[in-house]
């Protein structure tokens, strides 16, 4: 027997053009206006996309071709924390 889960909502199919689409109840909205949608079996999966982060923003950044100038790296001072 199969554990069927509390928040479980019957929703209608239809086609828009020549893709099959679901109405989203709006308790079940996802945040924002992309989704990743993948199939596990006979499950359809669909969740929100989420922002790139750091990283991927970085990655979008195109490369800089300057190079970075050398300004050393003196040794720290010594300072009496203490007198």
């Amino acid at each position: 027997m199969r554990h069927k889960p509390q928040n479980v909502r019957e929703v209608s199919l239809f086609r828009n053009n020549r893709n099959q689409a679901v109405r989203i109840p709006v308790e079940f909205e996802l945040p924002g206006d992309r989704a990743l949608m993948r199939k596990e079996g006979e499950r359809l999966i669909i969740e929100p996309k989420r922002k790139a982060g750091l990283l991927g923003l970085l990655s979008q950044w195109e490369r800089l071709n300057e190079t970075v100038p050398d300004i050393g790296d003196p040794a720290p001072r010594g300072e009496d924390i203490f007198g």
